[in-house]
């Protein structure tokens, strides 16, 4: 007697045909082309802080690019800022900023200067306001819009800030107990909210200064409006030496500490190139 079998699915040795092998290959092909495709259409849907964050990461994987892949758009180990990369900063910051609406009547008024604290970012004021309003202590739209800004740049570094309010010599305020003390603490303030809100970090602010009118910008002219201004100070970042040093000249619990002096008067700022 004699018995015939087929195999149609599976060859007679159990593996699978050339046919079948041809139609899953054909299927996986497919299946990664659909999963690309969404990829795409989910890059360009995304925020430009996402598709920045993610281009920085293909360009650096180890993490150590400008924008890396981090919660934050950029990470600790970013952009650093220092004495000899300072016109790396004022780059992205300028650039960032001609987007903003109304930038052309708005860039006379925004100066950044290399000091020996950082780089120092100020807003200076008009006669007839700029970015406050005048005697105000909230930020107009065009100030919400510069500081928003700024802060999506700031927020990329792992740099600490500091925030200065100024006025000039003049009185603004009627209310009793309220003087330029308070006006300019205030502004600051009002500039500091809006930093948490649009990229910099919680402990990124470490300074809120109000100097009211004891440091003009212009001495000579205390009525001048450009004296009304905040500044935002992007500061050095610490060197690990001088933080060994430091620490190696650390005086034991107990000893009595030096006299105080009079700390030294700071260098003149170095002005460098408004942006254009």
């Amino acid at each position: 007697m004699h018995f015939s079998s087929s195999c149609d699915d599976f060859t007679c040795d159990g593996s699978l045909p050339a046919r079948r092998n041809l139609e899953l290959v054909t299927y996986a092909d497919f299946v990664t082309a659909m999963m690309a495709l969404f990829i795409v259409l989910w890059l360009l849907s995304s925020s430009k802080p996402v598709k920045e964050a993610i281009a920085g990461y293909f360009k650096d994987p180890s993490g150590k690019a400008s924008k890396t892949g981090s919660d934050r758009a950029g990470g600790d180990e970013n952009f650093v800022v220092n004495k000899d990369n300072m016109d790396q900063l004022k780059q992205p910051l300028e650039k960032a900023m001609k987007q903003v609406p109304d930038f052309d009547k708005l860039k006379d008024h925004i100066e950044m200067t290399v000091t020996n604290e950082g780089l120092r970012i100020e807003l200076l004021e008009s006669a007839k306001g700029t970015f406050y309003d005048i005697g105000s202590l909230h930020l107009n739209n065009d100030g919400q819009e510069i500081v928003t800004t700024l802060a999506q740049e700031w927020g990329k570094l792992p740099n600490k800030l500091a925030i200065e309010g100024h006025t000039d010599v003049k009185s603004y305020s009627k209310r009793r107990n309220y003087s330029n003390w308070e006006l300019s603490s205030d502004r600051a303030n009002a500039a500091h909210r809006l930093l948490p809100l649009n990229g910099v970090g919680e402990n990124q602010v470490t300074q809120l200064r109000g100097f009211a009118d004891q440091r003009l910008r212009k001495p000579d002219a205390p009525l001048d409006p450009s004296n009304r201004r905040i500044s935002v100070i992007v500061q050095y970042m610490a060197q690990p030496e001088a933080e060994d040093a430091n620490a190696a000249d650390a005086k034991p619990a107990g000893e009595k500490a030096p006299a105080a002096t009079k700390p030294a008067e700071a260098p003149a700022a170095t002005p460098a190139s408004p942006p254009h």
